[in-house]
């Protein structure tokens, strides 16, 4: 379904409706936030004053402004602006509007389609708007709470200037939350007996999101008594903060890799802060277990062998009895990774082994190191040469066991981080071995 025409997209709830659809503005000078972008001289204020706009992706968190600045731009604009939804439309009722496009287009008239939520989109209907887009047939703005990278086509994404919008901050949810008791579309006509202190909570609550601020005004106000707003009423509106957090999206991606770099970064208080984020969402603990076992070989590998150990444990604890009590035991092997020697030896050394089985997967096996079976092999020359390590002195041979064209590569290099300065000893005595033995035997 689609709205038009463009005054659909202001109607009576503005005027009767919740305090964030009253209060929402209708001109950039009313507009709060987002001043990176909307700053005198700043590129998207220039587009919206000079009815110059372009395909473009408004991507940020909820209740930032992002659908207000559509709202916005249709009231300026000299195209013709249509609100489509990304819900209930189907390829059948995309087609019908771009067809209307098309013969506006044809008289010399823009059309300037607004998709909210275009993350709904499945790839058939987003491939549908491409080649209106690519003709100019319409001016594609479509808004995001997911990283367009990921949710949309890179066909049309290519075609799109992605404006980022930011959280506003605890001051510009302050200056929106007095303007709402000033303004007469919120609660100017009324005497609110508020203090600083209170909208501050109510700001800081609010996480950056503009909707739940003026929300949770609205519903401290409607449950005081004389107009008068008092701490518990606050406290029980306030009680409970709902986690940016979405375990399928960005943000997920977002915080657990905060927490790699923060062990990585051996910050154990950021590691275990970042922790705690992911398990109050909602995480699944096993999910985190299995990401802290990858980054203990990963990240520590040689330098302290325990740390697997301890990883493989706390997996296995939280397999054992679950959310909330397996959160110390995430705690406890978290803060070991953080504060472990840290090398990336074993991932540098499997890397580049992967680059060299990808180039040379045909090279054969050493015949001195075959398995030999049965006796045709045998008399192929399947294991002709091996020697058996444990029948020397120093349990070493000097027999090769790379293919011939990778003779002499190194992949494992040691460091001297922790325990890994021992197996570094110990490589370089193996190396120097098969230097006096090598020369030996040319």
């Amino acid at each position: 379904m689609y709205e038009d025409p463009q005054q659909s997209l202001f109607d009576d709830r503005e005027l009767t409706g919740p305090l964030a659809s009253r209060l929402r503005p209708r001109e950039l000078s009313e507009f709060v936030g987002q001043s990176h972008l909307l700053g005198d001289g700043k590129v998207l204020r220039r587009i919206i004053e000079s009815d110059q706009a372009s395909s473009m992706i408004f991507w940020g968190p909820p209740g930032v402004g992002k659908t207000t600045l559509a709202r916005i731009i249709a009231g300026r604009t000299k195209a013709h602006f249509i609100n489509f939804s990304a819900v209930t439309s189907g390829i059948k009722e995309i087609k019908e509007v771009m067809n209307r496009a098309e013969q506006s287009r044809r008289v010399g008239n823009k059309t300037i389609l607004f998709i909210d939520e275009i993350h709904r989109f499945n790839k058939a209907q987003q491939d549908a708007f491409l080649p209106y887009v690519e003709k100019g047939s319409i001016i594609l703005i479509g808004a995001t709470t997911e990283n367009p990278s990921f949710e949309v086509n890179s066909a049309l994404l290519s075609r799109c200037k992605v404006f980022v919008l930011q959280s506003l901050t605890p001051e510009e949810l302050g200056q929106l939350l007095r303007q709402a008791l000033d303004s007469p579309k919120g609660f100017g006509n009324q005497k609110i007996h508020i203090t600083p202190e209170m909208l501050g909570a109510i700001a800081g609550f609010a996480n950056g999101d503009a909707r739940v601020a003026l929300s949770t005004l609205e519903m401290v106000i409607l449950n005081s008594e004389n107009e008068t707003i008092t701490p518990e009423i606050i406290d029980q509106c306030i009680s409970q903060k709902s986690l940016l957090y979405d375990k399928n999206g960005e943000e997920h991606y977002n915080i657990i890799s905060a927490l790699h770099k923060s062990m990585r970064n051996s910050d154990v208080q950021a590691a275990i802060y970042w922790l705690a984020r992911m398990l109050e969402a909602g995480e699944d603990p096993l999910y985190v277990a299995r990401r802290v076992t990858r980054f203990a070989s990963e990240d520590i590998g040689m330098a302290d062998s325990r740390a697997l150990e301890i990883a493989v444990a706390a997996y296995q604890a939280c397999h054992y009895i679950g959310m909330p009590e397996c959160s110390v035991h995430l705690t406890h092997a978290v803060t070991y990774m953080s504060l472990a020697p840290k090398s990336n030896a074993l991932y540098v050394a499997y890397e580049q082994a992967k680059g060299d089985a990808q180039r040379m997967i045909a090279d054969p096996v050493p015949l001195q190191i075959r398995n030999a079976p049965t006796q045709l092999m045998k008399d192929l020359g399947y294991g002709k040469g091996y020697e058996y390590a444990h029948d020397t002195q120093d349990k070493l041979t000097t027999m090769r066991c790379l293919p011939d064209s990778l003779d002499g590569h190194r992949y494992y290099r040691p460091t001297t981080q922790g325990h890994e300065a021992r197996v570094t000893e110990r490589l370089e005595q193996i190396e120097s071995w098969h230097r006096q033995h090598d020369q030996k035997n040319t």
